[in-house]
């Protein structure tokens, strides 16, 4: 086998990127990084590849195992055709041990079998911080109770927008029932300057929000879901979803792809009830 890390995200693209597209859906995350960084456009916050760490491990024939980490993310994996080669994560790791990982990203096997690797060559220890379970969709339930009109973010959504994007992070992110205070705009006004998220309004009030996302060949995905606690319960999170998933379809998109929290039943009730049907499991483990 032969390690190899790059330097050029343009090389890295064209070593990996069929690779990936083997499995669209699941590999929505580091497809969309790798293409943020082949255009090169957008380099705001953790954006700019020259920051990334890129590697491959391959065997005579072909490429077994990827690695992409954009700090301060974790390292995001996969395995050719799912499959767990030890011997690839070694020589992953035999070169790349000392890097500071704070972190892994992958299908559930994989990923423990690299963190425990990973820790036994570091003495670390490894601790989960996130199941996640990815769902696809390619009709959305007519069924559905349809609310309000879905219409983009707009600047003078700002007075609520940053305050909403905390109150999703806090809770579908880190677990908490408090979230921070904004303190400063940029990171939200570059999600309006985006034109990906989407706002539901009722009788002209803003109730819920959802992102379209990580546009692929024939995948969109779906994030950044978020409901206030004072508008919860009546439907509005399940019409926005299902409105927006729509949406993409009709552009086009044969599927449209969302990660859920495996701790939070609720959203992933809600979401099979829209026709979102599980693909595959992901953990996410953090070093300490």
């Amino acid at each position: 086998m032969m390690y190899k890390r790059y330097c050029d995200v343009h090389e890295f693209y064209d070593a990996v990127y069929s690779l990936l597209l083997e499995d669209e859906a699941q590999n929505l995350i580091p497809l969309g990084n790798l293409l943020i960084g082949v255009k090169g456009e957008d380099k705001f916050a953790w954006r700019d590849p020259v920051n990334w760490y890129m590697a491959t491990v391959s065997d005579s024939a072909d490429v077994q195992l990827v690695a992409i980490m954009t700090p301060p993310h974790n390292v995001a994996l996969y395995a050719k055709d799912n499959k767990i080669n030890k011997a690839a994560i070694e020589f992953l790791l035999n070169p790349a041990s000392d890097i500071p990982f704070p972190g892994v990203l992958a299908q559930r096997d994989l990923s423990i079998s690299f963190a425990q690797a990973y820790c036994a060559k570091n003495n670390l220890q490894h601790e989960t911080t996130m199941e996640l379970r990815c769902f696809e969709l390619t009709e959305v339930n007519p069924e559905i109770k349809q609310f309000g009109t879905l219409r983009l973010v707009i600047e003078g959504d700002m007075h609520f927008f940053p305050f909403w994007a905390e109150g999703m992070y806090a809770a579908d992110v880190y677990g908490k029932t408090t979230m921070n205070i904004p303190q400063e705009i940029n990171p939200y006004q570059y999600r309006v300057n985006a034109q990906n998220v989407y706002i539901l309004e009722v009788d002209g009030q803003p109730v819920s929000m959802a992102s379209a996302h990580r546009p692929m060949v024939t995948v969109c995905g779906i994030g950044l879901v978020y409901t206030p606690p004072y508008f919860t319960r009546r439907g509005y999170a399940t019409s926005g979803v299902a409105q927006l998933s729509q949406h993409i379809l009709d552009k086009g998109y044969k599927k449209c792809v969302l990660f859920t929290d495996l701790a939070n039943p609720t959203s992933n009730s809600i979401y099979q009830k829209i026709g979102y049907r599980p693909i595959s499991d992901s953990t996410m483990l953090k070093f300490i």
